[in-house]
């Protein structure tokens, strides 16, 4: 693929986490290709992360209704979609295609050299995930690529990224995905009361449409000076906003990949999921886990480990 003239494709869907956990292959194709026009095919609400990110040139939404027919066997093919794919040398996908019917059918439009990926990864090699997702990378000479996702974000203007006069230095994600990797919400606002009451750290509540009546239920009778709500940002805004805060605390989730990814310490209150293979790849993520259940974590653990956090402590790694 000609350095000055090559056009990459990755097709990459999945939820913020899976898509977080893939920046690390899109930062190794802009490094060993820096010429070449980079774009994503997914979804625009989460891979505008990697355009403001600088990590690639564009993206495009993978909602089209005509993509449908790429995953039919024999499928009449879109015009437009076929076109699509006949710009790119190079296409790589992570979409779940385990008997390569999408595959044949991309072929049918392009000669472009094709590389599959996982959907996800095969937890039982204990593999982490950004590293599975780097694999087929291999194939193009790309060995040894740095694991571990990084963002960074336009500084809003006026402000440097030490300026915190008006931005919280704590922020807590008491959500996720699913339930079942969820903190239950009353230790979260035993939680929260203790750091009100026995610290004077400014607080910064996030999530999105799930969490929404939880944020207001746990900021409702919180000082306003001290707390401040974010719910629904844009990623790559929400992605600003973090990378000028100091700590962050929350569960197995995608908005904690975020968090990683700018640069965050903090403490990852984890359920079920396999460590080896979803934690965030980040030396300044702590993992908390309970024996007995994510239930049973108790409220001074997590405060103390953030205390410890905080203070430049962070004892030894789960």
């Amino acid at each position: 693929m000609s350095s000055l003239q090559g056009r990459i494709l990755v097709i990459r869907g999945g939820a913020i986490g899976d898509f977080i956990l893939t920046l690390p292959s899109l930062a190794a194709l802009r490094r060993q290709f820096p010429e070449a026009h980079l774009e994503v095919l997914g979804y625009p609400h989460i891979a505008q992360l990697a355009v403001a990110g600088n990590l690639v040139d564009r993206v495009q939404s993978i909602e089209a209704g005509a993509l449908a027919n790429f995953f039919a066997r024999n499928g009449t093919l879109s015009e437009e979609l076929a076109d699509y794919f006949s710009e790119f040398n190079l296409i790589v996908s992570y979409l779940y295609d385990p008997d390569q019917i999408f595959r044949t059918n991309v072929a049918r439009c392009t000669p472009a050299q094709f590389l599959e990926g996982p959907h996800r990864p095969d937890e039982r090699l204990k593999l982490p995930a950004s590293q599975a997702f780097l694999k087929p990378l291999e194939r193009l000479a790309i060995f040894d690529a740095d694991p571990v996702p990084r963002l960074s974000f336009p500084t809003p203007a006026g402000r440097t990224r030490e300026d915190s006069r008006d931005s919280p230095k704590v922020v807590l994600h008491p959500g996720s995905g699913s339930e079942q990797k969820n903190w239950p919400e009353a230790k979260w606002g035993e939680l929260i009361d203790r750091l009100i009451q026995e610290t004077r750290w400014l607080l910064l509540l996030v999530g999105g449409e799930a969490e929404g009546g939880r944020l207001q239920r746990l900021a409702a009778t919180l000082p306003p000076e001290r707390v401040r709500v974010a719910q629904s940002l844009p990623l790559a805004e929400l992605g600003g906003l973090l990378e000028r805060c100091t700590a962050f605390v929350g569960h197995d989730s995608g908005i904690s990949h975020l968090a990683a990814a700018v640069g965050l310490p903090g403490v990852l209150l984890w359920g079920e999921s396999v460590q080896a293979v979803w934690r965030p790849p980040s030396e300044r993520m702590f993992i908390l886990r309970d024996n007995e259940g994510l239930a049973h974590l108790a409220v001074n653990e997590v405060f103390q480990r953030l205390q410890q956090v905080l203070s430049g402590v962070p004892g030894p790694r789960s």
